[in-house]
């Protein structure tokens, strides 16, 4: 019994959402210390990822994850792929945030 064009619409987006794709977390640790480090340490005089790490983040959601390293990605002019944009993603929440996953 063939599947309705919408639900296979739905199923589709679903799967390539960036959200909702397979992370590769190695890819993701290796995109963030070679593009992202450099500029969080000089922001910070020191430790990058205290970034991450501090009371006060503005950061509080997967989904502001997300929209921030879409920004950085952006106004650095990286040309990351969607799934290079998810394996960074992923990485600074299992690293650092440990938001629920959507």
């Amino acid at each position: 019994m063939p599947i309705p064009s919408q639900k296979l619409l739905l199923i589709s987006v679903m799967l390539l959402s960036p959200i909702g794709m397979a992370a590769d977390l190695k890819n993701g640790e290796q995109l963030h210390n070679s593009q992202c480090r450099s500029c969080h340490i000089e922001m910070t005089g020191g430790d990058g990822s205290l970034l991450y790490m501090r009371d006060n983040r503005r950061v509080t959601s997967l989904k502001a994850l997300q929209q921030r390293v879409r920004r950085c990605e952006s106004n650095l002019e990286l040309k990351w792929l969607d799934d290079d944009i998810n394996d960074v993603v992923h990485y600074l929440n299992k690293t650092y945030y440990q938001f629920p996953q959507q």
